[in-house]
């Protein structure tokens, strides 16, 4: 609907990918709707995914030992995060819905975005104790892992060798959506898309797109850890 707010944060180098692909016709849809749209391209702006020092502006709130978790919240306090940081928080904090689009590395998501997630997702700004899970402090935003696998839909079922795609799910949806409040939607899985017919990946598309056209009429998924493990 009109109005609405989508961060994409989107980790591919290749435009031309099934994932390039993937981003763009969400920015089309989205945008179709009336919603405005804003897309992170992590490889295109090069950014930083270590968590270090250069994280805080000016002095340490404690320069005899640097502990990150504290640094970075008493920073975030004060308002002297680095720009970087401080503009996708910017981002996230306008959102009503984030978009996670990327190919899965090593049953996880690419270390770029890991590193958004490590660097953005501040005590302070996404969580703080007690305020998380279901009183995370980004709550009233929802997310959706769309990402492409190497591996076959078979290959990642409970009885298959890679066991069920959820429990990959668990440490990306649960650990870090979830624990800052966030509810998530059901991820969007495009499974081996190098190994089938150009017709297969159309259809992938299409299937995105039609999605896409619902997606504010969606119910989050239930955040229990039954979802993942069942």
């Amino acid at each position: 609907p009109p109005g609405k707010k989508v961060l994409i944060v989107y980790a591919h180098q290749e435009p031309k990918s099934l994932n390039g692909s993937l981003k763009r016709i969400a920015v089309e849809e989205l945008s179709k709707q009336g919603c405005s749209v804003t897309v992170s391209d992590l490889y295109a702006m090069q950014f930083e995914p270590r968590a270090t020092r250069n994280d805080i502006v000016g002095c340490l709130h404690n320069s005899e030992e640097f502990n990150y978790g504290v640094e970075t919240w008493e920073a975030y306090k004060r308002g002297s995060l680095s720009s970087d940081v401080i503009e996708e928080q910017k981002k996230v904090q306008e959102a009503d819905l984030l978009i996670f689009q990327f190919p899965l590395y090593w049953f996880s998501m690419p270390a770029i975005m890991k590193g958004w997630m490590d660097r953005v997702l501040v005590q302070g700004f996404a969580y703080e104790f007690p305020n998380c899970y279901d009183s995370g402090l980004l709550k009233n935003k929802l997310a959706l892992f769309s990402f492409t696998t190497g591996g076959t839909k078979e290959m990642y079922t409970k009885g298959s060798i890679s066991g069920d795609i959820r429990y990959l799910l668990w440490p990306m949806q649960h650990g870090i959506m979830h624990f800052c409040g966030v509810k998530v939607l059901a991820p969007h899985i495009c499974f081996a898309p190098e190994y089938v017919s150009e017709e297969k990946r159309k259809e992938m598309l299409i299937a995105w797109a039609e999605r896409l056209k619902t997606i504010w009429k969606e119910k989050p998924i239930n955040c229990s850890p039954e979802w993942y493990f069942k």
